[in-house]
């Protein structure tokens, strides 16, 4: 069990943020277990071919049989929206002489660390570099063209709709939402942890560091990394993970049809839930330039909403949307 306690003030630093990389990291578990991500098999099936073809010794060899990863493979989003490549750097970033020391802790319930790992902490910077290159490789290789863009389209509506949480229903409701692991103390928040694993069973004080919560589409239920010269990191599961392998729904009313056009009929009743020009281009397997231009005039006829956040402008039914698709 890990208390965490907050003082005045420390709700007010409490921040929401996804990881490109965190999620490369931890999908290496669904390799290694993929019964355990039974939502993810299409994708999986989808990607072996290219997963192949990776540097696979070392990319199997980054996590334990009970699926806990190095420290320094997960480093904490300095923003709400990161991109790949300037986490890598920051992975690349990493002193040499952590990696024996993360690899010890992970691997400390384990027989033994990887031989590859072993004979690769010789020569520590050149270990980091092959990392640093294998999680380049596969990133850009399997999971940016097709994977990445409905997963972040996931953990977008994820970051949307806790923070609207938190704004108006408080932290004692929206800690309990994340998982069923953490319960609001009233100063804090508990962190049921089932694991054999030594936690500190005395409280944590936040302390002005703030808090980051993170929702991962990898993972059972809540997990941390406690750092005490860092923000403490709340990783969760993603709400609606489960929905990243779902394939476009049949247009079955004939009259929604016949006033639309299947096109936009089609993109009205996937936005049940808000998305993306690229995700919905990738959902119906079309050029984003052709579902842009049939969702600019779904927006013009008032049947939807559209917001911007950084660079991605997400699309959802209005009510008017919603009565048509009834």
């Amino acid at each position: 069990m890990i208390e965490f306690h907050f003082g005045v003030g420390d709700l007010a630093t409490t921040s929401f943020a996804y990881s490109p990389l965190q999620e490369a990291v931890f999908s290496l578990r669904s390799w290694a277990d993929p019964q355990r991500f039974a939502y993810q098999a299409p994708w999986l099936r989808r990607l072996r071919p290219a997963y192949e073809r990776q540097d696979t010794e070392i990319l199997g060899a980054l996590l334990t049989a009970s699926s806990w990863i190095p420290d320094f493979l997960t480093p904490r989003p300095t923003r709400a929206r990161p991109a790949f490549a300037e986490e890598l750097r920051a992975l690349r970033a990493t002193p040499a002489g952590r990696l024996a020391v993360d690899f010890a802790e992970a691997f400390a319930y384990e027989p033994a660390v990887p031989e590859v790992i072993v004979r690769g902490l010789a020569d520590p910077p050149a270990l980091l570099e092959r990392i640093a290159d294998c999680l380049d490789g596969y990133w850009h290789e399997c999971l940016a063209p097709d994977w990445w863009p409905r997963a972040q389209s996931i953990l977008e509506a994820d970051l949307t709709h806790h923070a609207k949480v938190l704004a108006e229903q408080g932290a004692a409701v929206l800690f309990p939402s994340l998982d069923r692991r953490l319960t609001w103390t009233g100063d804090g928040v508990r962190l049921i942890h089932p694991t054999d694993r030594n936690w500190p069973e005395s409280g944590i004080r936040i302390a002005g560091r703030g808090m980051v919560l993170t929702p991962t589409m990898f993972a059972r239920g809540a997990a941390t990394w406690v750092d005490h010269g860092l923000p403490p990191v709340l990783s969760y599961p993603a709400r609606g993970r489960a929905t990243v392998s779902e394939v476009p729904p049949p247009v079955t009313d004939r009259a929604l049809v016949r006033l639309l056009g299947r096109p936009r009929a089609r993109l009205l009743l996937l936005l049940a839930e808000p998305a993306s020009t690229t995700e919905l281009a990738h959902r119906l397997g079309v050029t984003p330039g052709a579902v842009s231009q049939h969702l600019a005039v779904l927006y013009d006829a008032g049947l939807l909403s559209r917001t911007r956040s950084g660079r991605i402008v997400r699309y959802a039914r209005t009510a008017l949307g919603d009565q048509l698709c009834r």
